[in-house]
């Protein structure tokens, strides 16, 4: 039986690489809801530290959590001693890399310079749809 890993055309024995580079695009996570917030991040520190390529897009209203001192003031539960900002550090210092949406910057009347310091940038749209449709990205949504 040929698995994914065979991909290979036939008669051919090279095989395809499986995807090494994860997306994940928070736009449906509401920071208003902490409960929340802790999956992505958790996911995004797994992947990385399993050595894969991971991207972390917030866009919509999870965008504020790439602006200074949001994902501070918020805590996943109230009595826990981490903040949100505190899993982006982790899941950062794993290798994952965070984006901001420009539309977002606009939207809050914020610049590139009221991003967290673990924010690589912004990703537009255009740059995102490229990466979903490509071969090598697989896409997690919260």
């Amino acid at each position: 039986m040929r698995t994914p890993h065979d991909l290979a055309a036939p008669g051919k024995k090279e095989a395809i690489a499986p995807p090494r580079r994860l997306l994940i695009i928070l736009a449906n996570t509401d920071p208003r809801n902490p409960e929340e917030l802790g999956a992505p991040f958790y996911y995004a520190a797994v992947a990385a530290a399993m050595e894969h390529r991971v991207d972390v897009l917030c866009t919509a209203t999870a965008g504020r959590l790439m602006l200074k001192g949001v994902a501070q003031a918020i805590r996943i539960k109230p009595d826990d001693t981490m903040t949100v900002y505190d899993w982006i550090k982790e899941a950062h210092g794993q290798g994952a890399k965070f984006w901001a949406c420009p539309a977002n910057l606009e939207l809050f009347g914020k610049a590139e310079a009221d991003l967290i310091a673990e924010c690589q940038g912004v990703m537009g749209a255009a740059a995102m749809i490229s990466d979903v449709m490509g071969d090598d990205c697989r896409v997690l949504s919260f």
